[in-house]
């Protein structure tokens, strides 16, 4: 696809629509390389950037695509207090919502490996860029814990342990209604239809062999308030988006989703930001074989959504 700029003014057909969905339309892209742009900041309308792919567009209105568009200002620099665990193989960060864990493409900077990287550059003595392998991420509004590593043994070690799913992961989420401890197994497929990633059994029409990475999530029910409640989402795989995606087609989409709500029927609960946090991450350090484990409480802007639920309708835990 060029990377040269673009412009197109939206037609009658496409007023009122998502931005995304326009972008998509207009420049002939596929649905995630839309929102993607979108997010990432290289659409404008009407000369200002809008990241929030939901947002309605109006007929008449301009819109331009520029890759080549600098990523806009993020969040305030990492401190140093995000580094939970620094030694000579490994990195333990607490990432904060807003940022992404890598650079989407080569024009994105302020992400969290360039962060850790300067934080570490400042801490040691020698020159050069320090070493800093990615073997996972989260979700740029996602918050939480995330590893890299600083020397080959260290990825290496840890690129096994997550394809062999032993790393032990527990997410912090909370959902729209009350969803049952259950989990969740299913094939995700990069489109089922509707230009979202989703489940291959809940496609309309399917082919008779099953299509897709196995997506295994365990959902546990911590406490309910009034239309929702705090969940804990293990993973035993590291699919793209699984949780917000199990959820979601089980009725309960995370608060503060803008993709995964295309079917809920119900009444949406405002959030600054998608409520799912990273708060549990536990691995095999790769020098020392002995397990460790860190664990990152939840975020003010989590806490401070949760407090405002109905405190009247609690009920812990439970089915």
């Amino acid at each position: 696809m060029s990377h040269a700029r673009r412009t197109a003014t939206v037609p009658a057909e496409l007023g009122g629509k998502p931005l995304d969905g326009a972008v998509r339309a207009l420049f002939g892209l596929t649905w995630g390389k839309a929102r993607a742009f979108v997010e990432r900041g290289k659409v404008t309308v009407g000369g200002d950037v809008v990241v929030e792919g939901d947002r309605r567009v109006r007929a008449g209105a301009v819109l331009e695509l520029d890759p080549a568009r600098p990523a806009p200002a993020r969040a305030s620099d990492l401190g140093s207090a995000a580094l939970v665990h620094v030694d000579a193989q490994v990195v333990v960060v607490r990432k904060p919502s807003g940022i992404s864990t890598v650079p989407f493409d080569e024009n994105e900077t302020g992400t969290l490996d360039e962060r850790v990287r300067a934080i570490l550059s400042k801490r040691g003595s020698g020159g050069g860029r320090p070493n800093l392998g990615v073997v996972h991420r989260i979700d740029k509004e996602t918050s939480g814990l995330v590893v890299f590593t600083r020397t080959w043994l260290a990825k290496q070690s840890l690129t096994q342990q997550f394809r062999e799913h032993t790393v032990v992961r527990r997410y912090l989420a909370i959902v729209h209604g009350a969803p049952a401890t259950r989990t969740f197994r299913s094939h995700l497929i990069a489109d089922r239809g509707d230009g979202l990633r989703g489940s291959w059994e809940a496609r309309p029409r399917k082919s008779p062999k099953a299509e897709g990475q196995l997506a295994v999530t365990h959902v546990k029910r911590l406490e309910r308030r009034g239309a929702a409640s705090l969940v804990e989402c293990r993973l035993e795989t590291g699919r793209t988006h699984q949780i917000r995606i199990h959820l979601s087609e089980a009725g309960h989409p995370l608060v503060g989703e803008r993709v995964y709500v295309r079917n809920f029927a119900g009444e949406p609960i405002a959030a600054p930001r998608l409520m799912l946090h990273a708060a549990v991450l536990g691995f095999v350090h790769p020098s020392t074989g002995e397990d460790v484990l860190f664990e990152d409480p939840m975020p003010d802007d989590m806490a401070r959504v949760w407090a405002k639920l109905s405190e009247g309708a609690r009920t812990e835990g439970g089915e």
